[in-house]
């Protein structure tokens, strides 16, 4: 296949457009309101009083078993699908049980919470599983040098696309008479998570399209599940002897733990700890309304940070860009720790979308750059992203149990600080350039 093809650049872009709605409205936005007013009644919570269980930590547990299954499957399903070349089929699973589970959520009640705490942690799995297989057609769509600039541009797709959506789904439960919606039992909400799932499946279709089957004519042979578990344990071995891309996937992996927990639980954060006045003066906690002025922000000036961190990496390097992020990561967690006004909380979702974006994307082009010259790329790129989400499970496990330990959402900021602080110091230590490694893994 023939790299730089803008058409099946744009398809490959498509695939975030589709998939980021899932992030915004069920991760983001709508579901952790909705979530919030299913099992609280007032100031009680309806789930600490039935199980014992903060109602914010056992939905931050059920996002870490999500990815912690993901973490255990897909590299597996990874070698299997460079074995036989089948890695879009794999993308077209995932994003299927992703798109279903969120319409899922349609049914999801105090009642039967059980089981729509498991269609939360199957949207979890489809949405990360799809990623896998997704990121790995990056540098077999783009040479090199255009890694930083077409993962920006996916994940710009993606900001943008969400928040179209997004605001779609806030008329539909701000104003349901528009849509012929009645107002009741939280039907508008409801409705909005079936949109999630038709709108991720339907403009997949495009990527589907356009992305290839079997890129490099792969031919499987003999028992497939062996093959793809020697495929894999043939990638970690040649991992093994490299020493820029391990250094870069650790520092990567407690990087991400922060920003993924920020990502998921941000608006749990702020609608118990940030305030703002109503009408008559009065301190009352923050309107979803806010946070969900709050939320676009993110969105709108992550897609802006997504491109100034391409400058930044042309100018600077990859991984100095990456450490000027980590250093205003560590700043807006100072922020978040001593902010209380709706105001405050404004002005740090700015700074948090303006470092989320380059982050993200700059994180996945800079290992699709620093990879060596293979045609293995979901093995690889399963790597880096088992390290995405078992990361993830341990900031997300760590919010909340901090939480239930210790009964305070803002020493959660302190955890997530810390992170970061490891996180820079880890890519201080990160080679120039690659070190290859014998075989033993002992340098020659």
């Amino acid at each position: 296949m023939k790299k730089g093809d803008p058409r099946v650049i744009r398809g490959w872009t498509m695939y975030d457009w589709a998939n980021s709605v899932y992030s915004l409205t069920v991760t983001t936005a709508i579901f952790p309101v909705f979530y919030l007013a299913i099992t609280h009644q007032g100031d009680t919570d309806l789930v600490l009083e039935r199980y014992g269980i903060p109602s914010q930590s056992l939905y931050s547990y059920a996002l870490s078993a999500g990815f912690l299954l993901v973490a255990l499957i897909t590299p597996l399903l990874s070698g299997i699908a460079d074995h036989t070349g089948s890695k879009k089929k794999f993308l077209k699973a995932f994003c299927y049980l992703g798109a279903a589970s969120c319409a899922g959520l349609f049914f999801f009640g105090l009642e039967h919470l059980w089981i729509g705490l498991f269609l939360v942690m199957m949207a979890c799995v489809g949405f990360s599983g799809s990623l896998i297989f997704y990121d790995a057609f990056l540098p077999e769509i783009a040479e090199p040098e255009d890694h930083d600039r077409v993962s920006a541009r996916g994940y710009t797709m993606g900001y943008l696309g969400s928040v179209l959506l997004l605001i779609i789904n806030l008329m539909m439960v701000m104003q349901p008479d528009w849509f012929g919606i009645p107002d009741r039992d939280g039907l508008p909400a409801r409705i909005t998570f079936i949109t999630v799932g038709i709108w991720w499946a339907g403009f997949a279709q495009f990527a589907f399209r356009v992305l290839p089957d079997n890129p490099h004519g792969r031919k499987p042979t003999g028992d497939i599940l062996l093959n793809g578990y020697k495929e894999l344990r043939k990638v970690w071995q040649q991992l093994q002897r490299t020493r820029r891309l391990k250094g870069y996937l650790l520092a990567f992996f407690v990087l991400n733990m922060g920003v993924q927990t920020i990502m998921y639980l941000a608006v749990t954060f702020a609608k118990e700890e940030v305030k703002d006045h109503d009408e008559l003066g009065a301190v009352v906690p923050i309107s979803d309304t806010s946070l969900i002025v709050s939320i676009l922000l993110i969105q709108l000036v992550a897609a802006v940070g997504a491109y100034n961190f391409v400058a930044l990496s042309k100018r600077f390097g990859n991984v100095a860009a990456l450490v000027i992020g980590c250093i205003f990561w560590i700043m807006l967690c100072v922020a978040a720790y001593r902010i209380q006004w709706a105001w405050e909380f404004y002005a740090l979702a700015c700074g948090v979308g303006l470092v989320m974006g380059g982050s993200q994307s700059l994180s996945r082009s800079t290992y699709a750059k620093f990879l060596p010259d293979t045609i293995d790329h979901a093995s690889y790129f399963s790597f880096y992203d088992v390290s995405y989400y078992v990361g993830t499970v341990l900031g997300t496990f760590a919010y909340g149990m901090v939480y239930q330990l210790t009964d305070d959402l803002r020493n959660t900021v302190v955890v997530i600080g810390s992170f970061f602080i490891v996180a820079l110091v880890l890519l201080f230590l990160v080679p120039r350039k690659e070190v290859e490694l014998p075989a033993d893994g002992v340098a020659a």
